[in-house]
């Protein structure tokens, strides 16, 4: 179950980094109110997570979880380039994570 966690918290993740596009310097107020929601459960959802998932593995998943979440949210909401080294690096966070998970 802390798996679907720190997944979900990853998620959440991506909802910070998405949101803060849209602060304007915190100025948003509809904007900063998604950013610090989204923050504040991913953060407990990580640390949650992290109390039966070794922390190391946890942050780099739920970290990588919010990087690749992220660039995918940039191509295709934002119009950011979808190339083949953006798409072979992404792979290549896939396969560290899934290295991570088979070794924790």
């Amino acid at each position: 179950m802390a798996w679907f966690w720190l997944i979900l918290g990853g998620c959440f993740e991506v909802g910070f980094t998405t949101s803060l596009r849209f602060v304007e310097g915190f100025r948003n107020i509809p904007w900063t109110i998604a950013f610090l929601v989204s923050v504040t459960i991913s953060m407990g959802l990580l640390e949650y997570s992290a109390r039966t998932i070794p922390m190391g593995t946890a942050y780099a998943v739920w970290g990588a979880i919010g990087a690749i979440g992220t660039v995918l949210v940039g191509m295709v909401w934002f119009g950011e380039p979808a190339t083949t080294l953006r798409m072979l690096l992404i792979l290549g966070i896939v396969a560290c994570i899934a290295g991570l998970k088979l070794t924790a």
